[in-house]
C-alpha cells in the first residue's frame, strides 16, 4: 500500500504540472494580447509597450511561463491587471461561496440519489420503482440551468418563498441568511446530479442483490436487511466511490455554472468577469484552484477505494501494490 501511495502521489505532481502547461499554453493561443484589458481603443504605441511591460506579454512566452511557474512554487497566484488586487486572497474569499455550495450540493445529491436508488432497484417491479428510474433518465437530460430558471421562477417569483438570487454583504455574519440565498442553488445542482448519481447506486444495488453471497447470507437465516448491510454496502460502494469523486467535481463544475443564473459572488462570477475583462492573471488562478480540487478529489476517492476493498490492495501476482 505504502509503494501504491508513493506512486500515486508522484502521479498527482505529475498531473498537475501537466494541467499548468496545458491552462497556460491554452490561454496564450486565445486571440489578443492581455496587455489589451489596459488599453483604451485610441492607446498610442508607448502606452501599448508600457502596457505589455506591466502585464509581462512583451517578454518570450518561456519566460512567461518560468515567470508563472516560480510564482506557483511559492504560492502566489499574481495580480490582477484590472483592479491589481492580489489573486490569492480573492479566490480565497469567494471560495466562501463555492466550497459551502458544492458541499451541500453534494452531501443533498448523496442522500436524494442513496434512495432513489437502492428504491428503485428493490422495487423495480412497483411503480414508484419504475418512476424513479424515469427520473433518473430525465434528469441526466436537463440543462442545470434551466432547473434553475424554473426553480426561480416557482419559489422566487410566484411563491416568494426564498430570494432569486444574490448573497449577503456580510457573507457568513447571518448563517440562516447565507444558507437562504444558496437554497435554490443547492436545490438546482442536487436535482441534477443526483438524477446522474442514482443510475450508478441503482446498478451496483441491483448487482448486489443478484449475488451469491447475498444469497448465502439469506439462506443461512438473515433477513434481507441485515445481509444488505453486512454484506451488500461495502462491496456495493466499491464502484459507487469511484463515480463520487468524479460527481463531486461535476458538482463544483457545476456551481461555476449556476452562480452565474443565481448572481452568486463565487469563482464562476470571477471566472466569467475574467474572461469578459481579457484578465489572466484572474482566469489562471480560477482554473488553476480548479484543477488543483479535481485533481485532489479523484486522488482521494482512488485511496478510498483500495482502503474498502481488499482485492484492490493486492496485484495479479498477489503481491501487495
Amino acid at each position: 500500500m505504502l509503494i501504491y501511495l508513493l506512486r500515486r502521489s508522484a502521479l498527482l505532481v505529475l498531473s498537475l504540472a501537466v494541467a499548468m502547461v496545458v491552462i497556460f499554453v491554452l490561454l496564450r493561443l486565445l486571440p489578443g494580447d492581455p496587455a489589451n484589458a489596459l488599453l483604451s481603443v485610441d492607446a498610442t504605441p508607448g502606452q501599448i509597450a508600457a502596457a505589455r511591460a506591466q502585464v509581462g506579454s512583451d517578454q518570450p512566452v518561456w519566460q512567461q511561463f518560468a515567470t508563472w511557474s516560480a510564482q506557483l512554487l511559492r504560492g502566489d497566484l499574481g495580480e490582477s491587471f484590472i483592479s491589481s488586487r492580489e489573486v490569492g486572497p480573492e479566490i480565497s474569499a469567494r471560495l466562501g461561496v463555492t466550497i459551502p455550495l458544492t458541499l451541500l450540493s453534494f452531501a443533498l445529491a448523496l442522500v436524494l440519489s442513496l434512495v432513489i436508488g437502492v428504491t428503485a432497484a428493490m422495487k423495480a417491479d412497483r411503480w414508484y420503482g419504475i418512476a424513479l428510474s424515469g427520473f433518473s433518465q430525465l434528469g441526466v437530460a436537463v440543462p442545470v440551468f434551466w432547473v434553475g430558471v424554473i426553480l426561480v421562477w416557482i419559489f422566487a417569483l410566484q411563491l416568494g418563498m426564498l430570494p432569486s438570487g444574490g448573497f449577503p454583504r456580510d457573507d457568513w455574519e447571518d448563517p440562516a441568511d447565507a444558507l437562504r440565498s444558496l437554497a435554490l442553488p443547492v436545490i438546482t445542482i442536487a436535482f441534477v446530479m443526483s438524477a446522474s448519481l442514482s443510475r450508478y447506486v441503482r446498478s451496483a444495488t441491483v448487482d448486489v442483490l443478484g449475488s451469491d453471497y447475498l444469497r448465502t447470507a439469506r439462506a443461512g437465516g438473515a433477513s434481507m436487511r441485515e445481509a444488505l448491510l453486512r454484506h451488500g454496502v461495502r462491496n456495493g460502494a466499491v464502484p459507487v466511490i469511484a463515480v463520487l469523486g468524479i460527481e463531486l467535481s461535476t458538482t463544483l463544475l457545476g456551481a461555476v455554472v449556476v452562480e452565474s443564473v443565481f448572481t452568486l459572488p463565487g469563482l464562476g462570477n470571477m471566472l466569467l468577469t475574467g474572461i469578459e475583462q481579457h484578465d489572466f492573471a484572474n482566469i489562471q488562478g480560477v482554473l488553476v484552484v480548479s484543477t488543483l480540487f479535481v485533481v485532489l478529489v479523484g486522488f482521494a476517492a482512488d485511496i478510498a477505494q483500495r482502503l474498502i476493498d481488499p482485492r484492490l490492495r493486492t496485484s495479479i501476482s498477489g503481491n501487495l501494490r
